[in-house]
């Protein structure tokens, strides 16, 4: 909607924590996949960690169906599976078709009578959870603890940001279009030092 939507505090390092154990890291949206540049813009801009990005196919109408249905591949046919799934409280219904256990399903806000028993309610927000998940017997290391490689692009973004394609764009054209004019006394040409960002720039 035009605004910068607040980070909760600690919500980036369970991510983090979540992906050093060598989990892979699925974030899915009910949001149409025409928002996809802002939302990953977003995601990145805000330091979490890469993974995979779905979106909704178009708008529709009933979003959380189309969640259940894609999750519902990843697990039947991609053979995934999920170690902990994080919403709000309409996620609810999503993960409990997918038969994750309560103790899978983290939910943030205040917890309530009618959903206590299906998720957990991370009422205290994610530093607290951090802290528990760090003692706890559900988040150890996967046994063979490889890191799962993912490249620059993998949240869909360029490998180099737009404002330094065009800066560098604009200083080819530059030194392109108007040569210094012939000096009656020539001196001998010196070469530049260059600052060592542009010279990274350049290299790339």
């Amino acid at each position: 909607m035009g605004s910068d939507p607040k980070v909760r505090a600690g919500a980036v390092d369970v991510v983090r924590h979540w992906q050093d154990l060598g989990y892979l890291i699925i974030y899915i949206t009910g949001r149409p996949d025409m928002q996809k540049q802002r939302v990953v813009s977003w995601l990145s801009q805000h330091n979490f960690p890469q993974g995979m990005i779905f979106f909704s196919d178009g708008l529709v109408h009933d979003p959380l169906r189309q969640k259940t249905i894609f999750l519902r591949n990843l697990v039947q046919e991609c053979h995934i599976k999920i170690c902990a799934a994080y919403g709000s409280m309409k996620d609810i219904s999503v993960y409990s078709v997918l038969a994750l256990s309560p103790s899978q399903i983290y939910i943030v806000g205040r917890s309530t009578k009618k959903y206590q028993a299906q998720c957990q309610f991370l009422s205290e927000g994610y530093a607290a959870h951090l802290a528990s998940l760090e003692f706890s017997l559900h988040s150890r290391p996967k046994k063979n603890n490889s890191r799962m490689i993912l490249r620059k692009g993998s949240f869909g973004l360029h490998s180099q940001p737009e404002f330094l394609r065009k800066r560098n764009h604009l200083r080819r054209t530059m030194s392109v279009q108007q040569p210094d004019p012939p000096s009656s006394n020539p001196k001998p040409e010196r070469a530049q030092s260059q600052p060592e960002s542009d010279k990274d720039h350049d290299r790339h």
